[in-house]
């Protein structure tokens, strides 16, 4: 079945910079667009960064500059560099495949949090 396992979150002070990994399996990786959504406490969850089998990338705008997603094909994992990370970026990160368009496949999520 196919798996997503999210890596790399953890508890880092504002400005700092973290790296997260997501290493997929059980899919044929390179046809798919991936994602990183993130959800902060009592908030909706919201796409952060997409890249596709091509290797285009989009950008909320709130990370733009500060994030970087890019994706080995040879190992089946997507990265999300981040860095001048703030406190409003503490969340739940999931990564996510899509074919469609529309996220098929989650992660279980790996938690960022950004001390101020």
């Amino acid at each position: 079945q196919v798996q997503l396992v999210e890596s790399g979150g953890g508890l880092v002070q504002a400005g700092g910079s973290l790296r997260l990994s997501c290493a997929a399996s059980g899919l044929t990786f390179s046809n798919y667009a991936m994602a990183w959504y993130r959800q902060a406490p009592g908030k909706e969850r919201e796409s952060v960064a997409s890249i596709n089998s091509g290797g285009g990338t989009t950008y909320t705008d709130s990370v733009k500059v500060r994030f970087a997603i890019s994706r080995d094909n040879a190992i089946n994992t997507v990265y999300l560099q981040m860095k001048s990370l703030k406190f409003e970026d503490t969340a739940v990160y999931y990564c996510a495949a899509s074919r469609t368009g529309r996220p098929e496949y989650w992660g279980q999520g790996t938690q960022v949090t950004v001390s101020s």
